[in-house]
């Protein structure tokens, strides 16, 4: 068979329950030079049987039975079988769109400069599903362009992981690593200190099943404290390259664990600008609180805005636009 445009990587672990229709939407896309690459990290459940019944059945699915390994090791796997020269990242109880892959690569095709790209995606089921969840859902629907995700990148992992369409020499020069935290936004956060372009389709292309069955939920690597770590690693190494000392815009409960993860990275505040007036005019740790007017006067020195929310962040771009700074040189956003 001669190597298709583009390779599914498929990682499965315990998804009998979801596997077959996932498939199924894998199968009915309409790119035709696909195939789909199924790594069963030692599945418990049946799910090694069911998707060695379906690449019988379809040629252009391929199984690869390892041992119970772990996510990182099963992508790793994974990838050095993919034969295209795109890999679509994929989970075992989400669904695409049956025109996926064919509008991302599109994408892609019409800017070669770009590395990767994502797509927006729905969440299932609705019943019950959370209101952090909905505002997580209409954030990421909020990212409509690449200057969008590069704004975004230090917010919360812009791109959703299964609905990545990468250039498979992007993933040969920045393999996945295990460093504890989760392993897509440690590759989006290289990827994009590495000046790798990333992009986005702006259409619901992936139904994006939640649960408390999703690895996310369950590993600890993916707790909030290790996003946050994640993130501060990457701000100590890109945005506050140099800088031992950075001007921090909000302390709730957001700002307070990013101070604590960038202070492990040695990074401290000079200042903590609030607007909460039982605060202004005290310290926080040495450093003196000060209002959004007083950045006039202070010594220049990257700022970094931790304020949950997209209607907060929005008015405090707007005010530091008025004084005068520009984002992602004089301060980035990183709820």
């Amino acid at each position: 068979m001669s190597a298709p445009g583009i390779s599914v990587l498929l990682p499965v672990r315990d998804a009998e329950a979801t596997l077959p229709a996932c498939l199924r939407s894998i199968a009915r896309q309409s790119e035709p030079a696909f195939e789909c690459v199924i790594v069963d990290d030692g599945s418990r459940d049946r799910s090694r049987e069911l998707a060695s019944c379906f690449a019988a059945r379809d040629p252009r699915f391929r199984l690869l039975a390892r041992g119970p390994e772990g996510l990182v090791a099963a992508l790793t796997a994974g990838l050095a079988a993919c034969r295209g020269a795109l890999v679509a990242r994929m989970d075992a109880d989400d669904l695409m769109h049956r025109e996926r892959l064919a509008l991302q690569r599109r994408a892609l095709e019409a800017d070669p400069g770009l590395a990767a790209v994502g797509c927006h995606a729905r969440l299932f089921p609705r019943a019950g599903l959370s209101d952090g969840m909905r505002a997580y859902e209409a954030w990421l629907r909020s990212l409509r362009s690449e200057a969008d995700v590069a704004r975004d990148l230090y917010v919360e992992c812009p791109l959703a992981h299964p609905t990545w369409l990468v250039r498979r020499e992007a993933f040969a020069s920045l393999p996945y690593r295990d460093r504890g935290w989760p392993e897509d936004y440690d590759w989006l956060l290289r990827a994009a200190r590495h000046g790798l372009r990333l992009g986005i389709v702006p259409r619901r292309l992936l139904a994006w099943r939640t649960g408390h069955a999703r690895l996310s939920r369950r590993d600890p690597s993916y707790a909030l404290e290790r996003f946050t770590a994640c993130k501060a690693h990457y701000l100590a190494r890109g945005f506050l390259t140099g800088c031992e000392r950075y001007v921090l815009w909000g302390y709730g409960h957001t700002g307070r664990a990013l101070r604590r993860a960038l202070a492990a990275e040695g990074r401290e505040p000079s200042h903590v600008v609030e607007l909460h007036p039982g605060r202004l005019g005290n310290r926080i740790l040495g450093a003196p609180v000060v209002p959004p007017a007083a950045l006039r006067d202070l010594p220049r020195r990257p700022i970094v805005v931790s304020v949950a929310g997209p209607g907060p962040r929005a008015e405090i771009r707007a005010n530091l636009a008025a004084l005068g700074f520009r984002e992602r040189q004089d301060y980035v956003c990183a709820a």
